[in-house]
Parts: C-alpha cells; sequence; structure tokens
C-alpha cells in the first residue's frame, strides 16, 4: 500500500513541500510516491512550440524528493497520455502500479482528459478503488499563490532574493568548470566558467552575490557571478561565470554548485577595460559586504 501524489512539481517550492508533508504524515512509514511527468505539459499541448527550462530537472527533482522519503516516479507526457479519461489514468498509472490507499493533490488538481478529473471526480473513482482523496489548500506568499510560474517571473526579472522566499531555500545551479576565453584571468579576476549538466531555468543577465561550493569540499565560499554576454567584448552567447573572493586555485574539469543570494547591478557595457576592471572591482566590494550580513550566510545541506 502507498499514498500518492500527481503533478509536475516544477520548483518543489514550498506549496510543493506543504503537500509532501502531508503525505508522508498519511503514509506513516507506508511508501510515499510522486507522480510527475517529464517533458512540462505545457510543452507538449502547448499550439506552437514554446521551450520551458525546468527549475528542477529530473535529477535534482529525484534527490530533492529522495531526502524527504519521497519516491518519484515519471511518466512520459504525451498527447496520449492527455487524452486519457481520469479513470482510465488512475487504473492505469495509479492503481495498478501502486495500489494506493490514499492519493493527496492540491486543491486546483485536476487530470485526464480535458483536465476532467478534478479532486471532486477523483473521490468517486476513489471510492471504487479503495482510496481517500485529499486536497491540500494552495499555499499563498503575499496576494497569491506560490506557484511555478511565480517563481519563473521573478528569476527572469533577476529577484533571486524573492525566488527564494518562494521556493523556501536558494535558487542553484551546478556545473562543471570548463576553459573559457580567460578575459577574466586578463583583468586580474579569474572566474570559473560554468557549463550545466542538465537544462535548468538561468536567471536574468547581471551580476549576483553567491554562494559556491567545489565539489568534494563541505566549504562554501563567496562568489560575484556574471550572468551574460560580455558586451564589453562584443558577446553574443550567454555565459555563467563566477569570481571565488580569495581563491586562485585551478577547479577546471569539477563541479560546482552556486546559491544566488542577490541581485547587485544590470549586465552593461564599458568603455574599456579600465571602466570593466573598476566596476568588477564594485562589484567584489558589494558582494563582500552583502555575504557578511547574517541573513545572507550560506545554507547548509
Amino acid at each position: 500500500m502507498s499514498v500518492v501524489a500527481v503533478g509536475v512539481f516544477d520548483g518543489l517550492h514550498r506549496g510543493h513541500r506543504a503537500l509532501f508533508e502531508r503525505a508522508l504524515a498519511r503514509a506513516a512509514g507506508d511508501r510515499c510516491v510522486a507522480v510527475s511527468f517529464d517533458p512540462h505539459p505545457d510543452v507538449v499541448l502547448a499550439k506552437e512550440f514554446r521551450a520551458v527550462a525546468p527549475l528542477t530537472p529530473l535529477p535534482e527533482k529525484h534527490a530533492r524528493l529522495a531526502a524527504m522519503g519521497v519516491e518519484l516516479h515519471v511518466l512520459p507526457f504525451t498527447r496520449e497520455l492527455a487524452a486519457l479519461s481520469p479513470e482510465e489514468f488512475v487504473e492505469r498509472h495509479l492503481v495498478t502500479p501502486f495500489a494506493p490507499r490514499a492519493l493527496v493533490v492540491g486543491e486546483d488538481f485536476a487530470l485526464g482528459r480535458g483536465r476532467a478529473g478534478n479532486v471532486e471526480r477523483l473521490r468517486q473513482i476513489g471510492s471504487g478503488h479503495g482510496f481517500e482523496v485529499e486536497s491540500v489548500p494552495l499555499l499563498a506568499e503575499g496576494a497569491e499563490v506560490v506557484s511555478a510560474s511565480r517563481i519563473r517571473a521573478a528569476l527572469a526579472e533577476g529577484r533571486v532574493a524573492d525566488a527564494a522566499a518562494l521556493l523556501g531555500r536558494r535558487y542553484t545551479l551546478t556545473g562543471l568548470v570548463v576553459h573559457g576565453d580567460k578575459i577574466g584571468r586578463t583583468l586580474g579576476w579569474p572566474t570559473a566558467n560554468l557549463r550545466l549538466h542538465d537544462e535548468k531555468a538561468v536567471p536574468a543577465l547581471g551580476i549576483y552575490a553567491v554562494w559556491a561550493r567545489i565539489a568534494g569540499e563541505r566549504e562554501w565560499r563567496a562568489g560575484a557571478m556574471s550572468v551574460g554576454i560580455r558586451p564589453t567584448f562584443d558577446g553574443k552567447l550567454r555565459t555563467l561565470e563566477v569570481h571565488l573572493l580569495g581563491w586562485d586555485g585551478d577547479i577546471y574539469g569539477r563541479d560546482v554548485e552556486v546559491q544566488f543570494v542577490q541581485w547587485l547591478r544590470s549586465e552593461l557595457k564599458f568603455d574599456g577595460r579600465e571602466a570593466l576592471v573598476a566596476a568588477i572591482a564594485a562589484d567584489v566590494e558589494h558582494t563582500r559586504q552583502r555575504l557578511a550580513e547574517p541573513e545572507n550566510a550560506p545554507e547548509l545541506d
């Protein structure tokens, strides 16, 4: 027997975690299962192609749910899956594999063709299969509910502190340190160039105060991070570069995890190297000041 939650759960934000806390409480030691979808249903069902980079790629979603004690099972989302009636979906993808004694969903949840499988209909279906359905109220932050779309909007504007308030943790990126053009080193401010392992939503172009941790180490190091195209050098491609304060080691080929703490400024085009170097020095000092504030200490595992 198990307790099952169904949803996309992109971001695993505070609202999702409230739902899983309820599901885990109901499981009381039995299996607690999250049934999710990939790719995002919005990508499959949109009338025209619309790329949606996830807030939590599948490896991260697996890891975060496992840490909570929840098993993640992912269904490939297709138009054929979306066309199933609620009864067909429940029997094939919930009852047969998991034999749930309870289904825990958000109060606005619906599944199946035309989103006909709302909470009321799921309760009717559940009565025939021996499981209860519990709807969890949506969690509000301010005047609006906590949602992946709000988090995406905050990140798209560089409001990483607002995104953290909705997530219940700082937004993070993890990437492999690769060789770049070494422009930062020639300016006296060496940076680690990151290449993401998985497609993931990236905050707006700009400069950020961050904490960074090198794979295999426990220490979080202060960093000034650039998400940008390096307009001073007529760049065209977005790069992710982080300068670790007080660090000058070789970390090529190692992973670095970054916690976004605070937006510092927009990316700008400077009139020459001297102006750019002065701006980087100011960014590093601002980073040092921001990260020295107690509320901006690194979030520990």
